[in-house]
């Protein structure tokens, strides 16, 4: 696949030469981003080999969440706040619906099933759940008779302090006193020497920061082929750009499913929600103080608020027993497709 990485500079060369060629600049820009996301792939399995399945997870993630929350910082200095919630959202969603269950169909179709820790699962789920309450209470805030905007930020702001501190002692509980339960049982193939750790390290920062140029390009131009669709902002933002934002994290996290290591297939995507949730959305709430014309909540609209609910609902229930199948992956994918039907149809959804 290595020889995609040529439409890296013809990606750019139409970004600046013919930017009004939206829909070659993003074919260009996509088709790059798939040798790029091999590319990281390879180096967070390689971080796996020598520290643990666990570590190499939440490598990918945070690498992985580098490019959105760039691009969320160029939309809050903007003031496009709606943008930012809408691909928070989309990146929660799109991780525990698409992402798992892609990986789960993907490496159910060559095993009968595979297995993981279900205690590890579980805790990642109810830290999702954590982050769940912690939107609908802002969103039941706004709707209370007597709510302000300065109540509201001041709020926004107390929960985000809350989200960080547990999103730190998560870190605590998987890296430091509990790491057994995120580790996993994949052994390292016979004859083949791990990768240098430095190595995979600098390939993964190097793909990352080319990834989040590449996507920066692509949902420029994706937003204005969209709309001549008819699509709405909102489908848009928690669907079209969520998905080819979070391509590297889907590409390894289904080659990881594959290799029947879905220990790493779900640190990587339950993971990565996690920490869009409670580390990347307080931290932009946080940073729209200084940043911005004007601070943002975390009060979401109802719609972007119960698809979040419905899909941590649906992901606890699925991955909580340490096993998955073919089946499983396409629930949650069916769940996904549904939710994006809905905003299809009914572009106003988001805001009832």
């Amino acid at each position: 696949m290595n020889w995609l990485l040529l439409f890296v500079p013809v990606a750019i060369g139409l970004e600046f030469l013919a930017p009004d060629r939206h829909l070659l600049v993003f074919a260009a820009s996509a088709l790059a981003i798939l040798p790029l996301a091999a590319w990281m792939g390879r180096a967070t399995e390689q971080l796996a080999e020598r520290m643990g399945e666990g570590v190499g997870g939440l490598l990918n993630a945070t690498f992985g969440n580098a490019a959105e929350l760039i691009i969320a910082l160029a939309a809050l200095r903007a003031g496009l706040h709606d943008v930012v919630k809408a691909s928070i959202v989309g990146s929660i969603v799109g991780n525990i619906l698409l992402v798992l269950g892609a990986a789960m169909l993907a490496g159910g179709l060559r095993r009968p099933e595979q297995h993981y820790n279900p205690a590890g699962a579980r805790s990642q789920a109810t830290m999702l759940t954590l982050a769940a309450i912690a939107l609908v209470l802002p969103a039941a805030f706004q709707v209370a008779a007597g709510a302000t905007a300065e109540g509201l930020g001041r709020l926004s702001v107390a929960i985000s302090v809350v989200l960080l501190l547990g999103y730190v002692l998560y870190l605590v509980f998987a890296l430091v006193t509990h790491p057994a339960l995120f580790t996993g049982s994949h052994a390292p193939e016979e004859g083949k020497a791990p990768a240098s750790a430095g190595r995979a390290a600098l390939v993964l920062a190097g793909a990352t920061v080319a990834i989040a140029w590449m996507s920066e390009i692509l949902v420029g131009a994706i937003e204005p082929t969209a709309h001549e669709f008819g699509l709405s902002n909102v489908f848009v933002g928690v669907f079209v750009v969520a998905i080819l934002g979070n391509a590297a994290e889907h590409a390894t996290a289904i080659s990881a499913a594959m290799k029947d290591r879905m220990d790493l297939s779900l640190s990587i995507s339950i993971g990565s929600s996690v920490q869009v949730a409670l580390f990347v959305a307080p931290v932009l709430v946080l940073v729209s103080l200084f940043l911005g014309p004007a601070p943002m909540d975390l009060a979401f609209s109802p719609g972007l608020v119960l698809i979040v609910l419905l899909s941590v609902l649906i992901t606890g229930q699925v991955a909580g027993d340490g096993r998955s199948d073919w089946l499983k992956g396409m629930q949650l994918l069916a769940v996904y497709l549904v939710l994006a039907l809905t905003f299809f149809f009914l572009p106003g959804a988001a805001s009832h």
